[in-house]
């Protein structure tokens, strides 16, 4: 960076930046337009234009303005930079940007670099069988969908996160601002580490409206909007105006600013002549929406305001008046001193873009895959419970998977390519072994008492669902691994986060040029069952519903029961890719069910009969089948079977447990699924089935829908009663509790509700009793809450292999 701004921004060459800059909005608005005719070879005629005009102008010229002078400071000081679109649906931008720099075509070389490649280009943009009008993931260079506004920024840090030479801009739209998302994204400043991490160059892009309304930030004056981002640890560059060449010198100056600040404070840090959180630049760039657009469409006002936010000259197949506008406008950037008579960008112009993988669109940070290495992990079954018995070992799962992830931190810690996301819950969630590997990240100061914070951590705590999801999504798009582990009823805080990441991975899967990326891997714990202090607002099992409304080969849902069976399905879990896995469990001390050896078979299958459960004479079927899933529900329908025995010796019953929830599809509909046989096999083709589950029981009806005992499925689960109370009776109020189960087999098992009315009527004086005991003492029956699976052996029997 010790190149004088002098040296590299002379009249000439901001002449020549601001044509580069006419190309690209010049292939913006041939996309949004035109079907054919690209260099404009002659006059516009209606079936030049697109039947339907779909794509978004007035974010664009401003995007392409900064990708143009991105691509300056790139060449003049080889820097590894890679560009987030927060505006995404400036799409037709980031794709001409691509185009013009030579990464487009050499990715999708029919999309050549002449007339019919640019004729080709333009048709494909919002048209059928071509791509999308946003930033998506076809288009290189891309990390960031724009369908949802508020992601960009805490996608940028978590690139920035262990990537010590990379400098992410990123664009934020002054409506894109007005999130909450993209409003706390501000303080991921304070856990950037510039001796070890890359940068982030926030530019806020104020063109001043919205769809149909003014921005707030918009409407802000410049002291106001410099109090507010030096109150976030920014300190603003203003560039502002609507004349271009002005603009080219202030962005100018502005950019080789920024970059010497960054260039100061990362030096610093890393010549350890730096611990206080430092102040970082960022551009605050104020440009008409539309800029370069029509004045004025019909009398009404377009540039600046937000009727360029889309289409702003709508009618133009229609109406000769607009035809001729769109033609001015699109002439009035000059295609011919931009394009030789082939249709390829000059060379003096072609000459301007970074070569090779210092081209944004080019960039491997953007295409993660390419830079993935293998996480390198422990052996799970090192960490083991010791469960010689069923039921007779107490254990917390989540405490137990908290030593095998410390492992993985400490295996991977020279490599900084794995991190932990939380919201304030590690410890909470009883993960708190990790932290003897490794602290929490805090940039900020710390007092003599504060416990595991530093400014080299590597688990991240921050209290925002939205923070934790978006820097772990940053941070797996470029290449690493992660892991965020959540109370389960607060996920729903970014279901539209993991909607937009699941919509990105099944477009990518896709693209053959697109590399897998890791796994995104959630554990929800601190569940629905045992909110036992926080009650009511904290009891909401309905993620994993919006999980399994996804792509089959994308989402993968387990239940594991216990900690040896958690440790085999995270384990599994980190070595997957492109894929999101939903782990839920409990991490209260609760009875341990599987050695380790009968964990892996069990989970391989991911269903299973465990015969040492069910009072099963193998010679002839059951007369009821008990599944479950989870791991409160796994305790409950082992305590039904262990009353029922004792009443009735002589029912046949199985038992079932489920840890991967997709295996209940058909094979046709989820790769994890069972065949119509192995699932016959397990619940047959016409006994009743009492199933306990984790959530809300609709699910388990939905995914076993079509199969031939649907219709004898009886699910009990989460019906939406809850409260602070005791554990026992959560599961009462839901009806999930082991005499409610015990009470639903009586009715269901045919005969038996005659013969067992006297042991039924047991059932249901045991919950009035319980009513009575917790409202006195504030606790659970003894029978309850010392009740023990009786001794015995065994282990489980999987139904199928799985992957």
């Amino acid at each position: 960076m010790k190149a004088t701004i002098e040296q590299r921004t002379t009249a000439s060459n901001l002449d020549l930046l601001d044509r580069y800059w006419r190309a690209a909005n010049y292939l913006s608005v041939g996309q949004i337009y035109l079907l054919d005719n690209p260099l404009l070879g002659e006059p516009l005629r209606k079936e030049h234009i697109k039947p339907r005009l779909l794509g978004h102008w007035g974010t664009t010229p401003g995007l392409n303005f900064v990708y143009a002078h991105l691509n300056r400071v790139i060449r003049a000081l080889d820097l590894n930079v890679i560009y987030i679109c927060g505006p995404g649906h400036g799409g037709p931008g980031m794709v001409a940007n691509t185009y013009l720099e030579g990464t487009y075509s050499e990715i999708y070389p029919d999309i050549g670099r002449d007339a019919d490649g640019l004729r080709k280009l333009f048709r494909q943009f919002s048209f059928p069988g071509g791509i999308p009008s946003h930033a998506a993931p076809e288009t290189p260079g891309s990390i960031h969908e724009g369908g949802e506004l508020g992601y960009s920024l805490v996608h940028a840090y978590g690139a920035a996160f262990d990537n010590p030479d990379l400098i992410v801009a990123c664009v934020v739209g002054d409506g894109e601002a007005e999130t909450g998302p993209l409003a706390a994204s501000w303080h991921s400043n304070k856990f950037l580490n510039p001796a070890r991490d890359g940068a982030v160059l926030p530019i806020l892009h104020l063109n001043g409206y919205k769809i149909a309304n003014p921005t707030v930030l918009g409407r802000m004056g410049d002291e106001e909007i410099r109090n507010l981002f030096r109150g976030y640890g920014h300190e603003p560059l203003f560039v502002e105006g609507d004349d271009p060449m002005p603009m080219h010198r202030a962005m100018a100056a502005a950019l080789d600013e920024a970059l010497a600040a960054i260039h100061k404070i990362q030096t610093e840090a890393r010549g350890g002549k730096r611990s206080e959180r430092p102040r970082w630049p960022m551009i605050v760039l104020r440009s008409p929406k539309g800029w370069t657009g029509p004045k004025e469409v019909d009398g009404l006002k377009v540039e600046g305001f937000w009727r360029a936010h889309q289409v702003p000259i709508a009618q133009v197949r229609d109406n000769p008046a607009h035809l001729r506008l769109l033609e001015d406008w699109m002439r009035s950037y000059h295609p011919e001193d931009l394009f030789d008579k082939d249709g390829a960008l000059i060379p003096e112009l072609q000459a301007l873009a970074p070569t090779a993988n210092r081209r944004m669109g080019a960039n491997p940070h953007t295409n993660g895959g390419l830079l993935k290495r293998e996480l390198r992990l422990p052996d799970y079954r090192a960490f083991a419970v010791d469960v010689k018995n069923p039921g007779q070992t107490v254990a917390a799962a989540t405490h137990e998977l908290g030593k095998y992830l410390r492992d993985v931190l400490k295996l991977n810690a020279d490599a900084g390519n794995f991190r932990i996301m939380g919201p304030d819950e590690t410890a909470s969630n009883r993960l708190d072994a990790v932290f003897e590997a490794t602290d929490r990240v805090w940039m900020e100061p710390t007092e003599p008492y504060d416990v595991h914070l530093a400014q080299d951590g590597r688990v991240m705590e921050v209290l925002s669902e939205h923070l934790c999801q978006g820097w772990l999504e940053g941070y797996l798009l470029t290449g690493r691994h992660g892991f965020f582990s959540c109370y389960e009823a607060f996920v729903h805080i970014v279901d539209s986060m993991f909607n937009q990441h699941a919509k990105w991975l099944k477009v990518s899967r896709q693209l053959s040029w697109r590399r897998s990326i890791a796994s995104l891997n959630y554990l929800l714990t601190s569940h629905v069952w045992r909110q036992d202090h926080n009650g009511f607002s904290h009891q909401d099992p309905g993620f994993v519903d919006l999980v399994t409304n996804k792509k089959a080969d994308i989402v993968r849902v387990y239940f594991p029961p216990d900690a040896n069976t958690l440790l085999w399905v995270a384990d599994h879990c980190l070595r997957t890719y492109d894929r999101i896995n939903v782990i839920v469990a409990g991490k209260q001390p609760s009875a341990q069910w599987l050695s380790m050896q009968d964990a892996a078979t069990h989970c391989d299958a991911g269903i299973g009969i465990w015969t040492w459960a069910g009072t099963e004479d193998a010679t002839r079927e059951p007369d009821v089948v008990m599944a479950c899933a989870g791991d409160v529900p796994t305790l409950e329908t082992l305590a039904a079977v262990d009353l029922l025995h004792k009443a009735l010796p002589d029912l046949n019953i199985r038992v079932v447990n489920v840890v991967d929830l997709m295996t209940l599809q058909p094979r046709q509909q989820h790769p994890h699924g069972l065949s119509d046989r192995d699932f016959d096999s397990l619940f047959t083709r016409d006994r009743p089935v009492i199933f306990a589950y984790h959530g809300y029981p609709y699910l388990i009806h939905r995914l076993t829908y079509g199969r031939a005992n649907h219709d004898n499925m009886h699910v009990r689960g989460f019906v939406e009663e809850g409260t602070t109370t005791t554990p026992f009776d959560m599961v009462v109020l839901n009806g999930l509790d082991r005499y409610h189960l015990a009470i639903e087999v009586i009715e269901r098992v045919p005969g038996l509700a005659t013969r067992a009315a006297q042991i039924k009527q047991g059932y249901r004086n045991a919950l009035i009793a319980h009513a009575r005991y917790v409202r006195e003492h504030g606790e659970d029956m003894p029978e309850v809450r010392d009740w023990v699976w009786p001794n015995g052996t065994g282990g489980a029997t999987p139904a199928k292999s799985g992957g």
